[in-house]
């Protein structure tokens, strides 16, 4: 496996342990409005962070086989977050739209923590 497999799949490893603190925030605090929003938006970052991930994957290959290489997908990850907002705005009593905010930021943040601790690894 090559180094940016093994990145690929530590952030995505970091990932479901964040949403997993987050699904026992949700059942065990009484912030469950908040721990909810966290938990839509980091579900929604989580599969943004799949889809840059994959469509990198994409865009190096058609790259080191020169051809022509596609997008990034931003409008679709661009899409994923609206439908979390949006969700959240619907199911204001479920969701803190606040916390739905800060929860699509997840992935960013789980992507520097890997960048750092592997770089001081090294």
């Amino acid at each position: 496996m090559g180094q940016y497999e093994m990145m690929m799949a530590r952030q995505r490893k970091w990932m479901f342990y964040l949403l997993a603190v987050l699904v026992m925030g949700a059942g065990f605090t009484p912030y469950v409005r908040i721990f909810l929003g966290l938990l839509l938006g980091s579900v929604i970052s989580f599969y943004n962070l799949y889809l840059l991930q994959k469509k990198i994957n994409d865009f190096a290959e058609a790259v080191a086989k020169k051809a022509s290489a596609k997008g990034l997908g931003t409008i679709s990850r661009f899409a994923a977050a609206a439908v979390a907002i949006i969700i959240a705005l619907r199911f204001e009593e479920y969701f803190s739209i606040i916390a739905v905010i800060i929860g699509l930021m997840t992935s960013y943040l789980v992507i520097m923590i890997d960048f750092f601790v592997f770089r001081n690894k090294q």
